[in-house]
């Protein structure tokens, strides 16, 4: 019997040694399809890189257009920041005056203000006092002399109250609420300046988006005529390859890293461009700010917008390429 059983013993282990070596072999195959998959795209990225330097001042120049173009609706919004900002606090420009009567005393006063201070709506509220209040109007109306003829000071004392919101319903609601307070005669709130200031700014958002969109058009213009130079230029090889049997994703790739590296180069440009541009005018705007006595000075590019223009400008570059070659490839077939 032993001699009987030998030779089944190669038969039925011979599957299993196929059956493992099966799962070896789509794995090779699967790390070899990955590895020259990626060994392309490497050769793409290189041969693109290589062009572009092989052309410096033109690439240069492509970029450098590319990145003034994205720099003039990043520039315009970063002004309108800070335009925003230097409206100071929009809460303090929508102070709600409460007029108390003349029989409110200041302890009477001071307790009204920590009694609205404590309010969710307010962010602070000041007591000026009838004292000074009428100083106040001595120093700025230039009547001090025949105020100090009075024989009784007719001004109120008056609680600035700084809302937490500039809504305007808000604002109404909030006003109404105070007015009805025990002590306080008059509520006033003036929306005027808040409401043009609101506008204006609202105006310069609508003209920077309406910006944005002509300019990005403007650049995927810019890019794919620059890509559709490229492919011109490499007409007969393209046409080698696919006769070849080089696939349409093939002849892409190397247009796309193409147009990822101009976005790339712009981003950086319009990056160091704004950072130069808001340097150069924050002297002015520090000399101007100071003659005011104040401490304003223009806020430069933050990190998160200056990577955010350049990832965009990578994506338009790709975008660009992209639609170019989509364009063209047709025509690429061989004859």
């Amino acid at each position: 019997m032993g001699a009987n059983e030998l030779p089944h013993g190669p038969e039925e282990g011979a599957p299993q040694r196929n059956a493992r070596a099966e799962p070896e072999q789509d794995s090779l195959d699967y790390s070899g399809s990955l590895s020259a998959y990626a060994e392309s795209h490497r050769a793409s990225l290189t041969d693109s890189l290589k062009r572009l330097f092989g052309h410096p001042f033109g690439s240069f120049f492509t970029c450098l257009v590319m990145g003034i173009t994205l720099s003039l609706p990043m520039g315009l919004s970063l002004l309108l920041n800070n335009v925003e900002r230097l409206g100071g606090s929009w809460q303090r420009a929508a102070q709600i005056s409460l007029f108390l009567d003349l029989k409110t005393d200041e302890m009477q006063g001071q307790e009204l203000r920590e009694q609205i201070e404590r309010m969710p709506d307010v962010i602070e509220a000041q007591l000026i006092g009838r004292d000074e209040a009428l100083r106040d109007l001595q120093q700025q109306s230039g009547l001090g002399e025949a105020l100090k003829e009075l024989p009784d000071n007719p001004l109120p004392a008056v609680i600035s109250v700084t809302p937490k919101q500039i809504d305007k319903a808000q604002l109404d609601t909030l006003r109404q609420q105070l007015s009805e307070l025990p002590g306080v005669q008059q509520a006033q709130l003036d929306l005027v300046w808040v409401e043009r200031l609101s506008a204006i700014l609202k105006l310069g958002d609508r003209f920077v988006f309406g910006l944005t969109i002509v300019l990005v058009l403007t650049l995927l213009l810019v890019i794919g005529n620059t890509i559709r130079l490229h492919i011109e230029n490499r007409r007969n090889e393209i046409e080698v390859i696919k006769l070849v049997g080089g696939t349409d994703g093939y002849v892409r790739r190397p247009f796309l890293y193409m147009g990822a590296l101009y976005g790339l180069g712009a981003g950086l440009l319009s990056w160091a461009l704004l950072a130069f541009g808001l340097d150069w005018l924050n002297a002015s705007v520090v000399n101007l700010a100071g003659l005011y006595g104040s401490d304003f000075a223009l806020a430069g590019v933050p990190l998160e917008d200056g990577l955010s223009l350049t990832i965009g400008a990578v994506l338009l570059g790709w975008i660009g390429a992209w639609l170019a070659v989509a364009r063209h490839l047709r025509e690429l077939a061989p004859r």
